[in-house]
């Protein structure tokens, strides 16, 4: 007997795999229409793609990134999140040098090592999307207002948008300094984690869940308490465009996230309905991580939603169908020597006109197959006997009525085909 899957990870099964694809069509059809192509990267990438675009003092970095060697001796790590990625695909292809905006989607898995919660996997699934070359304000609403208008299409309800401005090069040492000092005398009652990060980025220790960081940081100051004019003015644009849009949000100075290169914008929604991991996706605005990376000065923004955190909320908020099973347009019925390669024939010839259809494999009764028919959910089952080839003909069921008749064998594919094709009309 195997061991079950890793820690930490899950087997989608056929029963909820079909929920993703309902996740992924919407995700497909939000970004047709707002504008956004598909990029794919690779699963894992040179651990300094992580290092240097993530940031050292992160605990993404720190405690939870998948780091191994490959046999040349090269340093990888699977991706934890999707945006560092693609900007080095970005810089790769020089994205940059052609029309801009770039505006770009991806969905997959990512994987971070942590202890394993409901909505929280050691691999999990992200919808991000990235937004390169543009700086005004006019972007940052669109990437937010995108964010909720998929949530309410999957009719997702108690969702709070939280906003806040976290400042910019210029603005951002002020800041730091104030925050350094009104941490300094409590340093000794931090976590070990926040020691650290105090003088190396104490902004991080606002991103801390330990209760008692939480207790010692209240008052501290803000960001927007430090903004400069740009800044400023940048964010006071950015909340004029979203109430134009009717798009809600609650203002958060404690809100930061936890990736380094943030700036600007900052955003996260949070759900009541999943427990203590209330988020269900967070984004912002990054104009220097090209930078950081290595390319020309791109500014950016982004955001990544948890696709199990998303699933999770519809769930608990009795948003997912309960299942049925996928629905066959047809169903072969067989019953009798010589009726195989007939039915076998026909079956192949619909599905290559686009018919769902199933037969029979297991030489079941009639009776048996009739049930079948209707686990499937199939309106119309056609059934070949002996009797039907000798006369040429197929009796078709119509399942909701229990109506028969027969239709000539010969013309058969073209009579199938039209039925479902008004049917479907």
């Amino acid at each position: 007997m195997l061991t079950g899957a890793p820690r930490g990870t899950k087997d989608i099964l056929p029963a909820q795999s079909r929920h993703w694809q309902t996740l992924e069509d919407t995700i497909r059809r939000l970004c047709r229409e707002y504008g956004y192509e598909e990029i794919r990267t690779p699963v894992f990438e040179h651990s300094e793609v992580f290092h240097r675009g993530v940031g050292e003092t992160t605990d993404i970095v720190q405690k939870e990134t998948y780091d191994f060697q490959d046999r040349g001796g090269r340093d990888l790590t699977l991706r934890p999140e999707g945006t560092a990625p693609t900007v080095r695909a970005l810089l790769e292809h020089k994205l940059y040098a052609g029309p801009l905006p770039v505006k770009v989607y991806y969905t997959g898995p990512m994987f971070r090592f942590g202890r394993p919660q409901a909505g929280r996997l050691r691999q999990f699934h992200q919808f991000g999307i990235e937004v390169f070359g543009a700086a005004g304000p006019r972007v940052d609403a669109e990437v937010i207002a995108m964010a909720m208008d998929f949530y309410h299409r999957l009719g997702l309800k108690n969702l709070e948008l939280l906003l806040n401005s976290i400042g910019c090069p210029a603005c951002r040492p002020a800041h730091r300094e104030a925050l350094h000092q009104f941490l300094q005398p409590k340093a000794d009652e931090l976590c070990e984690d926040c020691k650290k990060r105090l003088d190396r980025n104490p902004l991080r220790v606002l991103d801390c869940k330990n209760e008692r960081c939480q207790e010692l940081s209240q008052g501290a100051p803000t960001t927007v308490g430090h903004l400069c004019d740009d800044c400023a003015n940048h964010f006071a644009d950015v909340k004029e465009l979203l109430d134009a849009a009717g798009v809600a949000y609650t203002l958060d100075d404690r809100l930061v996230r936890g990736l380094d290169y943030y700036t600007k914008t900052a955003f996260e929604i949070v759900s009541t309905d999943i427990g203590a991991q209330s988020s269900i996706g967070g984004g912002g605005r990054y104009d220097h991580l090209v930078e950081a990376l290595g390319g020309p000065a791109v500014p950016g923004i982004g955001f990544g939603l948890g696709l199990e955190r998303v699933l999770l909320t519809m769930e608990n908020q009795g948003l997912l169908a309960a299942d049925g099973g996928e629905q066959r347009d047809l169903f072969i019925a067989l019953a009798g020597e010589g009726t195989a390669p007939i039915a076998f024939g026909l079956a192949q010839t619909l599905r290559q006109r686009g018919l769902a259809v199933e037969l029979d494999y297991l030489e079941r009764s009639l009776k048996a197959q009739m049930k079948t028919a209707d686990r499937f959910h199939a309106p119309y089952v056609a059934i070949i006997g002996e009797g039907e080839l000798r006369e040429g003909m197929i009796t078709l069921r119509t399942m909701a009525t229990g109506e028969q008749q027969q239709i000539p064998l010969d013309g058969a594919t073209e009579f199938l085909y039209n039925l479902m094709a008004k049917r479907e009309n």
